[in-house]
This record gives structure tokens, C-alpha cells and sequence, in this order.
């Protein structure tokens, strides 16, 4: 274990995990689904709370194996910004436009995978739909049928958007809910709108369960 992990640990152990019991609340549904291995996590997206809710669900030591995929053009506008996304929550950046075939998407996430890490992606790509869902973006479903053997997670998050808004810093005191559902392992012949379609009826599913 290197310093950037202990580092990461420590971090969520000692600061996110009691701030986030001291200032929001998390009720987890379908706990039983959470992954021991390696998975790809596919989560609704409305707010910057999203990914430390979901890093929150998981015992700190195993974070140093889960990278959340996230735009390049806002986590690495700056060093100071790019380096502490890097090591309090081992960000995978990965570019929303100017995509060459070394910067492309797939082929970030295919090798952060084949080095054994987990992934949380927000298929959306963007907080503006807050939590009614928008169209998934097919990059998820690509990369599943390049690992069909990987457990897919479909995940509703309600009311991180409530708490922390886009554009705003101080979160408002809610319970969050999380909605875990159980692991999908996706035929190797699945087509990409089969596998788009598939997630997005789970995901909105789940969000039924959050009521």
C-alpha cells in the first residue's frame, strides 16, 4: 500500500465518513447488493455529493481499488484541484470533448479496468437532469461488452441535489437515500442499446424504491 492510499483511508475514515453522519444521513436500501470484487457502478447523477456518497458506502481500505470516472474539464482545471481529486478520492479523468484516439474515453476506463480497479460512472455525463433521469450516454455500454464478465450495479441516488445544488458549497441537512440494486451480468452478445436500455429501466426502477 502506497502514501496516496493511506492517505485515502485515512482521509474517509477520520473526515467524510463522520461529516457525512454529522451533516447528511445515509439510508441504504439493497445494502445486500453491494459488491466484495470487481464491478462497474452506474449511478443517476445531481449533484458533486454523488460521488462521496457512494465512496461512503464502502469500507475505506477498499477504495484504493474504486476510481470514479469524472470530467476532465472541471477536475483537472487546476493542479491544486487535479491533485487533490487525484488523492483524496482517486478520481479517472477522462475528456468531454477534443477526444483523440490517445485520450478516448473508452480506452481510459478499458485500462483502469484491465488494472483490476472498480468504476463509478454517471452514464448521464452531466447534473443537469438532477433526478429525473436523462439518456445514458453510450460509453457504459461499450466498456460492458468489453467486460461482460464484470457485475453491473445499478444504483438511484434521492436528494444529494437537495443537499448540494449545482453552483452551490453549503450542503442543506437531508437524509440521502440510496438505492442498490442487484448486480446485472450482461450477455457477451448484448447489443448497445439493449444494455442502455437495460440500465436505464433499472436505475429508474430503484428510483421508485427511494419514495
Amino acid at each position: 500500500m502506497g502514501a496516496r492510499d493511506l492517505i485515502q483511508i485515512l482521509f474517509f475514515a477520520l473526515v467524510v465518513k463522520p461529516l457525512m453522519k454529522l451533516l447528511v444521513g445515509i439510508r441504504v436500501h439493497g445494502k445486500e447488493n453491494l459488491p466484495t470484487g470487481q464491478f462497474i457502478l452506474v449511478a443517476n447523477h445531481a449533484s458533486h455529493l454523488d460521488t462521496l456518497t457512494l465512496l461512503s458506502l464502502f469500507p475505506p481500505s477498499d477504495l484504493v481499488r474504486i476510481r470514479p470516472v469524472a470530467a476532465a474539464d472541471y477536475w483537472t482545471r487546476n493542479p491544486i484541484i487535479h491533485g487533490l481529486s487525484r488523492l483524496l478520492f482517486n478520481i479517472l479523468p477522462i475528456p468531454r470533448s477534443g477526444i483523440t484516439r490517445t485520450n478516448n474515453p473508452l480506452r481510459i476506463m478499458t485500462e483502469s479496468l484491465e488494472e483490476g480497479y472498480s468504476l463509478l460512472i454517471f452514464p448521464e455525463g452531466t447534473r443537469d437532469y438532477g433526478e429525473k433521469l436523462g439518456p445514458f450516454r453510450p460509453g457504459v455500454a461499450h466498456l460492458i461488452r468489453k467486460f461482460p464478465h464484470i457485475p453491473c450495479i445499478p444504483v438511484f441516488l434521492k436528494n444529494t441535489g437537495r443537499i448540494l445544488p449545482k453552483g452551490q458549497f453549503l450542503p442543506v441537512p437531508l437524509f440521502v437515500d440510496v438505492v442498490v440494486g442487484k448486480p446485472i451480468i450482461f450477455r457477451r452478445d448484448a447489443k448497445l442499446e439493449e444494455i442502455l436500455e437495460l440500465l436505464r429501466k433499472k436505475v429508474t426502477e430503484l428510483s421508485h424504491h427511494a419514495d
